[in-house]
């Protein structure tokens, strides 16, 4: 273990530059001893008096978000997506006794998904534009067993996912499955938003 250093002590001259040191800087607040006086080699000049600098500019104030540019402004919340809602009984009953009809069908059977969705999309805004509440969507109802009747099935996994989509909540009000003389599970009834 090695000995603890001892302080080194300063020499004269340091000593002397830094009592000139001390001198010229201003205590914050009030010392509560006397610093030591040293000897001085010679006198410092004064210093020359310094011209006042004019005060600086005040700070600018912050913008309000509403005067921001739009590329810095906050984006607001996007609205929220109206919540999709089953059928109505009365409407439920009514097509499943066959004393309502369905206003318009589409049927997409043997469609490919690209085309089955853009087909979908159009028949909905061309109903709901006709002023039709309840229409039929027929996807077929896929196969159950094998690799090959596993594809078929597609349109009828993929078409309830479409219409929970953001971009179709404008349009879509509720769906649930067909009763039987309508297709059963392989067809939707869609309840379209009014205009």
């Amino acid at each position: 273990m090695r000995p603890p250093r001892r302080p080194r002590q300063l020499s004269a001259e340091e000593r002397s530059l830094w009592a000139e040191i001390a001198r010229l800087i201003k205590p914050l607040r009030r010392p509560e001893a006397p610093a030591p006086t040293l000897a001085r080699p010679r006198p410092a000049p004064e210093p020359a008096p310094v011209a006042k600098a004019p005060p600086p500019p005040p700070a600018p104030l912050p913008r309000p978000p509403w005067a921001a540019p739009a590329a810095l402004r906050p984006s607001p919340p996007p609205p929220a997506l109206p919540p999709l809602a089953p059928l109505e009984r009365r409407v439920r009953t009514g097509l499943k006794r066959g004393s309502r009809s369905v206003d318009a069908v589409i049927d997409l059977h043997g469609m490919r998904q690209a085309e089955a969705h853009g087909a979908l999309i159009g028949f909905l805004n061309r109903s709901r534009g006709a002023g039709h509440t309840v229409v039929l969507v027929v996807t077929g109802k896929g196969g159950a067993g094998g690799d090959i009747d596993r594809e078929r099935g597609v349109l009828r996994r993929s078409v309830p996912h479409w219409l929970r989509l953001p971009e179709m909540r404008a349009l879509v009000l509720g769906f649930e499955e067909a009763s039987l003389h309508h297709g059963g599970s392989g067809a939707l009834y869609v309840r379209l938003r009014r205009r």
